[in-house]
């Protein structure tokens, strides 16, 4: 059975249950086939409500990116997006991305992908990339730095998608250090810069954003349902994922000029007055050992500054930050 015949035979009839006895009969295959086709069809992006005895009823299809209206709405408000490289399913979009810019792709270059078959976050971890639900994508940059200032750049992310996101879909956001972005206790967005240098200065940079949009509850492993959350989740509604790709763009090239004219300090005030924990006392696991002190802000290269019971102050370069 392809899932071709399965998807012809189940909107052939749009807004009636098909039950899987008949889908069975009719596509001359097993149950258990129908059903591994609908988990497929699900990994695709299409939503379904299934009732015992009565069957199966597509109730949402794939939100799918027109590349034509992303050109125009990108062309509107920025001028990052160009190249844009829009697919349906990769691996990873930071691994295409590196690919394009070892070939010399410009600033502003574009990965973007309808799905993630081998995302990934900080520290290796697996980051969950379904079908038609988010925004997953990579962006080239190109800063003149340094290598030793880049950590500024995933801190300089965090604001501009936290800004934009908020503008999007009216939500509280903020950021947990360094660059999660929260709604509640629950992230709904995760950030990866990673870079390629030569004498001690950045050759490119690559920055990885997985904005979970329209991401439904189920669409999540059981395991992160209690960590994550999505802006359709927080709304109650869908939201455009075009709309959210061009608000970060446009988000990310102003703070990125900005950045580059006045320096790393307005990006960490601006950083600071959305951070989630300043002020408050937090705990911070590193591989050496555990600290709890207080989140008094960012120190130049944008490591976190813990103020200790005794009143002394100690950067964190890196670690998880519990509040």
């Amino acid at each position: 059975m392809r899932d071709e015949q399965l998807l012809e035979l189940l909107t052939e009839r749009p807004g009636e249950y098909i039950s899987g006895e008949e889908i069975s009969r009719r596509l001359s295959v097993s149950r258990t086939a129908v059903w591994k086709g609908i988990n497929r069809l699900k990994e695709q992006g299409y939503e379904f409500d299934s009732v015992t005895r009565r069957g199966y009823r597509i109730v949402r299809l794939p939100d799918r990116f027109d590349e034509v209206s992303l050109r125009l709405q990108l062309g509107k408000l920025t001028s990052w997006g160009q190249p844009l490289h829009l697919l349906d399913t990769i691996g990873s979009t930071q691994d295409l991305a590196r690919e394009l810019a070892e070939k010399g792709a410009p600033e502003g270059t574009l990965v973007i992908a309808e799905q993630q078959t081998a995302g990934r976050g900080r520290q290796g971890r697996v980051f969950h990339s379904p079908a038609g639900r988010g925004v997953w994508m990579t962006l080239v940059l190109r800063p003149q730095q340094p290598l030793q200032y880049t950590s500024q750049l995933t801190l300089l992310a965090a604001v501009a998608i936290c800004r934009a996101l908020r503008d999007v879909s009216g939500l509280d956001i903020g950021i947990k250090w360094p660059n999660d972005l929260l709604i509640g206790n629950r992230k709904v967005c995760g950030i990866l810069v990673e870079s390629a240098a030569e004498d001690g200065h950045v050759r490119y940079a690559l920055g990885g954003f997985g904005i979970d949009v329209n991401v439904a509850l189920e669409d999540l492993p059981e395991e992160v349902r209690p960590l994550a959350t999505s802006l359709r989740i927080e709304r109650g509604e869908p939201v455009d994922r075009t709309a959210v790709v061009v608000a970060i763009l446009s988000e990310l090239e102003t703070l990125y000029h900005l950045y580059n004219r006045e320096g790393f300090a307005p990006i960490a005030a601006l950083w600071e007055a959305s951070a989630l924990a300043i002020g408050k006392v937090v705990t911070v696991k590193t591989l050496q050992h555990t600290m709890t002190g207080i989140a008094r802000g960012l120190g130049e290269n944008g490591e976190l500054l813990l103020e200790q019971p005794d009143g002394s102050i100690t950067p964190v370069y890196s670690g998880e930050v519990g509040f």
